[in-house]
């Protein structure tokens, strides 16, 4: 069969299985379970209505749990567990942490991390609101929004490839094609510069690449929550002599910043799972590793299964809290 009919089958079977088991499930409830007649129809009905929305909930509730909590469960299981000759496996209990935590690459990668986590999420923020404050009242403002946002089209790889030209290094008696290299020499410096493989400040030229990806995202979501500020706040601060300075940090931000708030901390989470680009353009290298890269070196390269799950479950506690209180925000702004 042809693979776009074979696709075009399984979403007609896909959607028609949900059609039939809501139309079921209706069914049950209604005609089987508890039937609105008789003189309990009225506690039946109550009944229906209360287990109603479990059972519609009922597939999706499958769907995460076998797609997102057993795999949660089975790499905890494999943290506690050293792959032995054989194909076994035996249970060592908290011994992969405490090699994980002796390992200089795992301290080096955690140290990274971190600093991802300081630099990204406000310098994307930053510049994301920067931008939809420029281009807010500009006639050609949604074509420079346009631009600021397409690099969020772009996967983290093929954005990597990009920069990584970006930052080449030729010999200095050959025509230099990295832009950074060719503004380096252009400004009067001695000799082409191998960036990447420069301590602590390629990592600074690895967070670029994010963040110029992420600011289109936090440009988007923070110039529509800059539009919706009602314009009588605005008006009242000009009339009482605000400068617009004055203006924008102490009247529109105020009002926006649980909108800065889930940006921020929705680029911090992306930001602690950072891989594709670190792996494509150093692959840990040079002191620029991070836990997800660390991750995928003990999992795939060193077929580490217990080293590799301990350190995808620090990945994962990382992020929790980070997941926690954004929906709690989320909760608490819908009230």
């Amino acid at each position: 069969m042809h693979p776009a009919l074979q696709g075009l089958l399984t979403i007609i079977i896909g959607v028609g299985g949900c059609v039939g088991y809501f139309y079921f499930a209706n069914l049950l409830l209604d005609k089987v379970l508890f039937k609105p007649e008789g003189p309990n129809a009225g506690r039946n009905i109550n009944r229906a209505n209360m287990i109603r929305p479990w059972l519609f909930l009922l597939p999706a509730i499958i769907a995460l749990g076998l797609y997102l909590a057993y795999p949660v469960v089975a790499t905890l299981r494999l943290s506690f567990l050293e792959r032995l000759p054989g194909n076994e496996f035996g249970f060592v209990g908290f011994e992969n942490y405490s090699k994980m935590f002796g390992e200089p690459k795992f301290i080096e990668a955690m140290k990274n991390n971190v600093l991802w986590l300081v630099i990204v999420p406000a310098a994307a923020t930053g510049f994301g609101l920067l931008a939809a404050q420029l281009t807010d009242r500009l006639s050609w403002g949604n074509i420079a929004k346009s631009i600021v946002f397409m690099p969020m089209a772009i996967s983290f790889v093929g954005a990597a490839v990009i920069f990584k030209l970006v930052y080449e290094a030729r010999p200095e008696d050959v025509a230099q094609i990295g832009i950074l290299n060719h503004l380096y020499l252009v400004f009067g410096g001695a000799e082409p510069q191998q960036w990447l493989q420069i301590p602590f400040w390629n990592n600074l030229f690895l967070m670029v690449v994010l963040i110029w990806i992420q600011t289109g995202f936090a440009m988007v979501i923070l110039s529509a929550a800059l539009r919706g500020i009602p314009e009588e706040t605005v008006e009242a601060a000009i009339i009482d002599g605000a400068n617009p300075f004055q203006i924008f940090f102490k009247i529109k931000i105020p009002q926006i910043m649980s909108t800065i708030v889930v940006v921020w901390t929705t680029i911090t989470i992306a930001t602690l799972k950072v891989f594709d680009i670190v792996f494509a353009m150093t692959n840990g290298q040079w002191e620029t590793q991070v836990l997800a890269n660390y991750m995928y070196d003990k999992l795939f390269r060193a077929n580490d299964w217990g080293m590799g799950s301990a350190a995808a479950m620090i990945i994962m506690l990382m992020v929790t809290p980070i997941l926690v209180w954004n929906v709690y925000n989320a909760r608490k702004e819908m009230r």
